[in-house]
């Protein structure tokens, strides 16, 4: 009996290592196809158009630059894991859209994520800068109302687009320093 059980674990271990090994390029291709329509979508780009950016890894976070702004790849833990969130800003900040990369929150309330904070939606966080903007849930004393239910994913979402703002501004600082133009007598402009 162990020994059948054993060869049966092996062949069914063979089995989905084969399996892995002969879709793994095809998931990194399409992997990689909705990379380039997210960051098309977020940057409010049609996805038909040639769209030139450049890649940029640092630290946690990958930036998209363009011409029209930058997407940047930022992943906080929601309720149910990671949650990975493509947002894209035009050049002062301002959100153009996002997109859900990846998440594990639970079907039908975190998954919600995906379309809350869409324009026209309840949470709309389109057309807002969060320099400017509390980007915290309603509850939390903030200007984005959370969705029903689900409070800690629209917490983790809210805080992925906060992390990838002020890493915009981190690195459009050449110098670590406020971006701020100083005056004569030290004032900022």
């Amino acid at each position: 009996m162990v020994v059948v059980l054993t060869l049966i674990t092996i062949v069914a271990g063979a089995a989905l290592a084969y399996v892995n090994y002969a879709t793994s390029a095809q998931i990194e291709k399409i992997k990689a196809e909705n990379l380039a329509k997210g960051i098309k979508q977020v940057m409010g780009v049609d996805l038909n158009a040639d769209f030139q950016y450049t890649t940029e890894e640092v630290g946690d976070y990958t930036f998209y630059r363009s011409d029209l702004g930058t997407a940047i790849q930022s992943t906080t833990n929601g309720f149910g894991g990671a949650l990975k969130v493509l947002v894209g800003f035009d050049k002062e900040g301002t959100v153009l859209g996002y997109t859900i990369l990846e998440h594990s929150e639970t079907p039908g309330l975190g998954a919600k994520a995906s379309e809350w904070f869409q324009k026209g939606q309840k949470g709309d966080i389109t057309g807002k800068n969060p320099g400017t903007a509390n980007f915290t849930v309603s509850k939390d004393g903030g200007d984005i109302d959370a969705i029903t239910a689900s409070t800690i994913t629209s917490r983790a979402f809210l805080l992925a687009v906060q992390n990838a703002y002020e890493e915009l501004n981190k690195q459009q600082q050449p110098d670590g320093t406020s971006a701020a133009t100083q005056q004569e007598g030290g004032h900022d402009r």
